[in-house]
């Protein structure tokens, strides 16, 4: 078996029981997203795919400890990497891809393969699915606080006593500020159309809820 491949199963195995939105489905929509951005932006695909499968692998130490997710899966990745005699500079490349993901670091991104992994990462927060992840999301973090009392800082707007005050904060936060932290033209014309369906929505939703 290759290493992406292994690399696949390693992390469906710790992902299985991932009661947020950083679940398995997601890991492949943003492997899927890399590799459509890959097709026009270049870079070294192996590196990508491979950032791209273990960028989350953390997040069930985030859970239970707290801290952030992003240095977790780094530290993960040189482990199982250096675990399946992959090459230094390969290990070295993928862990700074995945250190810089994360939206709410803020970090930037140093290569084109770091880019990518960002622009994909982020585009899997928008449009359909985005509001589909949200919206189970918030749900998660409120369960995980009322049964082990994790809080997660970066996420307050999830604990609000108006869910509907909570997701439309959620929304002008995150979503809606993606486009300005995107890195490549490719992933800037999916964003648009992305967010064309979640501005429709929001409006929708205000209307409905006597929001407005």
């Amino acid at each position: 078996m290759d290493l992406i491949e292994t690399t696949r199963r390693f992390v469906a195995d710790v992902l299985e029981d991932e009661p947020s939105t950083h679940d398995m489905s997601h890991i492949e929509r943003v492997e899927n997203m890399c590799i459509r951005i890959h097709e026009k932006e270049g870079g070294d695909l192996k590196v990508i795919r491979l950032a791209a499968l273990l960028h989350d692998v953390g997040i069930v130490r985030e859970h239970e400890e707290g801290g952030d997710h992003a240095e977790y899966s780094a530290e993960i990745a040189r482990e199982f990497l250096k675990k399946n005699k992959a090459g230094s500079e390969l290990t070295d490349h993928v862990a700074a891809c995945i250190l810089t993901h994360r939206f709410s670091r803020g970090m930037k991104a140093e290569t084109i393969e770091a880019r990518i992994l960002q622009d994909a990462d982020r585009i899997d927060a928008l449009g359909a699915v985005g509001i589909f992840r949200s919206l189970v999301s918030m749900g998660a973090l409120r369960a995980l606080k009322q049964t082990i009392g994790t809080v997660k800082e970066t996420s307050m707007n999830a604990y609000k006593e108006n869910p509907f005050d909570g997701f439309c904060d959620y929304m002008e936060r995150k979503p809606f500020r993606i486009p300005e932290r995107l890195n490549t033209e490719t992933a800037k014309k999916i964003a648009e159309k992305r967010l064309q369906i979640m501005r429709l929505y929001l409006e929708e939703l205000k209307e409905e809820a006597f929001l407005i």
